[in-house]
């Protein structure tokens, strides 16, 4: 993690996160992208996480939808 991504993401933080405040904003910048890292890294490593891949031939068309 580089000093200039956490900075870019200290100052760019979500609304919400804007909004509940932050003593320290880098801090919890760093916070964010190691988890973010760390679930790039090892999709499963997230706790009751689910992540579904597809293939451009396994697409959902609104078509094929059964309702």
């Amino acid at each position: 993690m580089t000093d200039e991504r956490t900075g870019r993401r200290a100052a760019d933080l979500l609304p919400e996160e804007t909004a509940s405040g932050s003593a320290d904003p880098r801090a919890q910048a760093e916070a964010i992208l190691a988890d973010s890292d760390e679930r790039e890294d090892d999709p499963g490593a997230a706790p009751d996480s689910f992540l579904e891949r597809r293939r451009s031939d396994e697409t959902v068309y609104p078509d094929n939808n059964p309702r």
